[in-house]
């Protein structure tokens, strides 16, 4: 299939020809990070722009490493170096990069729907790396890029998502995305962080971890979103840690062949235990390497596939 869409903003807007030539087109480019020379001159010419206005670790600098790999000019603006400080709104700001002819802005805003704004306002391509608690496409692109390699299939498997569903945008994304395949999707965690009515989506709930992760494939756990509320969802983190950190005694009732995955970053001891995050089940490497691969695909298909 073509690709005809002019940005990413959620996972919604993908259907699941999109999300596999997603997939299909972030294999081809994984074998480059592997090269002794990683690059290609695939976007030569082309200029790309972080603009973030939250911490970030791993998807800015996988997105700044897979835009050099392919050869894009890279420029990186934080909000605290930029005007915003001085009071300029998000659309100016947006305008005033546009007018320096990028080709690619990749935002991330704790503000649910800010890339959209920018999408609706600027000829450039737009890529979400993170909206508030709406949604975190990429992240969501790499996690099934990483199933279907660890696992050799989507269709057919349970995943149990585990932690703070409510406010975690990589928990909506994943959803979205997983609800395209023939998936069991199973959420756990207190009942204070499990959106009301998930159910009617065909997604269970379990408050019980150990029942949870039973004949489970794939086991994604969450970062408690302390930064997305005020107020406390939670008695106590010992208390969390206690009835939903993740231990290895957990994953004996799961299958045999079972992954772990995080999206980072971790909360050592909390939602998850070293020797769970370090050990033979984990897959969380494998993510942040596979996720340079994805936002190559994706930088490649929004600006680069006429080349």
């Amino acid at each position: 299939m073509n690709w005809t869409k002019k940005d990413l903003l959620e996972i919604k807007d993908l259907t699941k020809d999109e999300i596999l030539l997603i997939l299909e087109t972030a294999e081809s480019f994984k074998e480059i990070s592997l090269r002794e020379i990683k690059k290609v001159p695939t976007l030569r010419g082309k200029t790309v722009i972080t603009l973030f206005y939250e911490p970030s670790t791993r998807t800015r600098t996988s997105f700044e490493i897979a835009a050099k790999r392919l050869s894009a000019d890279t420029i990186n603006i934080s909000a605290s170096t930029s005007s915003f400080v001085k009071g300029e709104t998000l659309k100016d700001t947006g305008k005033n990069l546009e007018s320096m002819k990028p080709d690619v802005i990749i935002i991330r805003h704790s503000m649910p729907g800010a890339p959209h704004i920018l999408a609706r306002t600027l000829k450039s391509s737009i890529i979400n790396a993170g909206d508030g608690a709406h949604e975190h496409p990429t992240q969501a692109l790499l996690d099934l890029f990483t199933i279907k390699e660890k696992k050799g299939k989507i269709d057919g498997l349970k995943i149990v998502i585990i932690g703070d569903i409510m406010h975690s945008r990589v928990a909506r994304s994943n959803i979205f995305a997983l609800k395209q395949f023939d998936t069991e999707i199973v959420c756990c965690g207190p009942a204070t962080m499990i959106p009301p009515y998930i159910e009617k989506l065909g997604i269970a709930v379990e408050y019980n971890i150990n029942r949870a992760v039973k004949d489970a494939d794939v086991v994604m756990m969450l970062r408690i979103q302390k930064e997305r509320g005020r107020i406390s969802y939670i008695p106590s983190i010992r208390e969390y840690a206690i009835l939903y950190g993740l231990k290895k005694a957990h994953l004996e009732k799961a299958k045999k062949d079972v992954i772990v995955m995080h999206p980072g970053p971790m909360n050592r001891g909390v939602e998850i235990s070293d020797e769970v995050a370090d050990g033979e089940y984990s897959v969380i490497l494998d993510q942040v390497e596979n996720g340079v691969a994805v936002r190559m695909a994706i930088l490649y298909l929004l600006t680069g596939r006429e080349q």
